[in-house]
């Protein structure tokens, strides 16, 4: 793990694809009409708002989460929330180059 890893900055690719072997779970934290327009198939919609009523359910499933949103910005917020309470998460991005790495 270097330096540009340990501040958030390293190949999330690698660390996505070691969360997905693990059977992480993925959570997109935009609006629902967002949601609807498109998403990864398989995902969970839990807008961020929201996000804080989910986490026993979150908790309940013991799996690593990946969080999604648009671009980024909100699934980083959502990120800091679930590792605060104790989930093993990574901030995954906008959800079409997500889509993408997976």
């Amino acid at each position: 793990m270097g330096l540009l890893d340990i501040l958030g900055f390293g190949s999330k690719t690698n660390s996505i694809q070691e969360f997905k072997e693990k059977g992480a779970v993925i959570i997109d934290v935009r609006t629902v009409d967002e949601f609807k327009n498109g998403h990864i198939t398989g995902s969970k919609n839990y807008p961020l708002g929201s996000l804080s009523s989910k986490i026993n359910d979150i908790k309940k499933a013991n799996k690593p989460v990946i969080v999604c949103c648009q671009s980024g910005m909100r699934s980083s917020q959502a990120a800091s929330l679930l590792q605060k309470n104790g989930i093993e998460v990574i901030n995954g991005g906008g959800w079409s180059s997500l889509q993408q790495k997976l």
